[in-house]
């Protein structure tokens, strides 16, 4: 089955639905290329890498458009030629398919 996550749009979740289960999420996880699932499911991560600081500064710039015209916004952990984002529904403490969403748009910037 396939999900086509890129060409859906992030519904803003205020809570009181549950997080995806670690078996959907694997699930989902499998037309995500290049993200993993942390060990106790709640959130998904991927390392992106680049040729310098800059590099890496206008692949953050780009996610930032993205997160914000999805209104869903990931955590962003940038080094030197190293960018790691890391996708979680804070209001539902998990994942919802909003992070999978933001992945698939994520991974497009890359291509």
């Amino acid at each position: 089955m396939m999900y086509n996550f890129a060409s859906k749009k992030c519904i803003a979740c205020e809570g009181g639905v549950p997080p995806l289960d670690k078996e959907t999420a694997l699930k989902y996880l499998a037309e995500i290329p290049g993200w993993n699932i942390s060990e106790d499911g709640k959130n998904i991560n991927r390392i992106f890498e680049f040729k310098n600081f800059n590099g890496s500064m206008v692949f953050v710039n780009k996610v930032a458009e993205t997160a914000e015209s999805e209104g869903h916004h990931p955590d962003i952990h940038i080094f030197y030629d190293k960018v790691k984002l890391v996708l979680e529904t804070h209001a539902i403490g998990g994942l919802s398919d909003n992070d999978f969403i933001l992945a698939a748009k994520i991974n497009r910037l890359t291509d």
